[in-house]
């Protein structure tokens, strides 16, 4: 019988290394850190030495860990392959689209009626994803990532769809004459609404603490109403609830309707740090819907970003 490592221990090893931080492999698994330790150490037993190592800039391979990376990425490929050959021999008429929930409410849907009416020949089935753990378990044809600006780039099997800005909304009734603010310091004296959990790591770009440190504003922020997603968070802003810290993307739609208006002017924005991008599994490089469908995707990104309001 063949000894073989514990597959879950080898995506903890892999996402760790590829992202260089247990806290960040954590959050992209949907597990604790203490659960991502957990599996790194059951594979170090199982290989017989350490393969990671705490660097200055993050998480390092060791000789070990450097040599299990270099066939540990072939391997991954290949099973996400090995899935995508089965689903091609189903023959499945519809191209299975995977995407998160607030993607999905506050900009696909809305796009996806023109996608339809230019191909009526190929029906789209979308599954919407609320966690990175769903989002691994998907199976899908195609799927938007939400990833690390440092490990966002296109390759063979993804394209890079849009790097967003983040910066304060809210409906425009909060804001004087519903025109952004004059005077930064009146922020302070608006309902905050925040998406996330107390002091979860989600990147600067999301922290009001942050943005009152920017604008100069003294005291701390007080959150009137905390919220699990972002696309509850920008829910409760279009019902004027309060200001929340939101995607360019997200609010596209919202600003240029005119249900939601900036609270600042761009030149606050701070870039997300993270970024989308569209995949495929390779076997379904040269599949004609997988073709059609990214590079829809790709140029409705392109005319929404070039369009984006001010």
């Amino acid at each position: 019988m063949r000894a073989l490592p514990p597959f879950d221990a080898l995506v903890a090893f892999d996402t760790a290394l590829r992202l260089r931080s247990m806290t960040l492999a954590a959050a992209e698994l949907g597990l604790t850190q203490s659960a991502v330790s957990h599996r790194l150490r059951r594979l170090e037993g199982f290989i017989g030495t350490p393969l990671l190592l705490r660097s200055g800039s993050g998480l390092a391979p060791t000789p070990s860990g450097a040599a299990l990376a270099a066939g540990l990425a072939d391997l991954l490929d290949g099973l996400a392959d090995l899935r995508a050959r089965c689903r091609a021999a189903a023959s499945s008429s519809a191209l299975q689209v995977g995407v998160g929930a607030a993607l999905a409410d506050h900009w696909l849907v809305r796009r996806l009626p023109a996608f339809a009416a230019a191909h009526p020949d190929m029906a789209v089935a979308l599954t919407v994803m609320t966690s990175e753990a769903e989002a691994r378990a998907a199976s899908c044809d195609v799927q938007v990532a939400w990833q690390p600006v440092a490990t966002a780039r296109s390759t063979s099997t993804q394209r890079l769809l849009f790097q967003e800005q983040v910066f304060p909304v809210c409906h425009p009734r909060l804001l004087p004459g519903g025109r952004m603010l004059e005077v930064p310091a009146a922020l302070a004296r608006l309902p905050l609404l925040h998406k996330g959990e107390p002091g979860r790591n989600a990147g600067t770009e999301w922290s009001w603490a942050t943005w009152f440190e920017r604008l100069g504003l003294d005291g701390k922020p007080t959150v009137s109403l905390r919220f699990g997603t972002i696309g509850t968070a920008i829910a409760a802003a279009l019902e004027g609830a309060g200001v929340v810290l939101a995607r360019s993307l997200l609010v596209h739609d919202a600003l240029a309707d005119g249900r939601l208006a900036r609270v600042l002017p761009a030149h606050w924005d701070m870039a997300s740090s993270k970024a989308h991008l569209v995949r495929w599994p390779a076997a379904l490089g040269s599949d004609p819907r997988v073709r059609r469908f990214t590079a829809w995707l790709v140029a409705e990104a392109d005319r929404t970003m070039a369009s984006a309001p001010t």
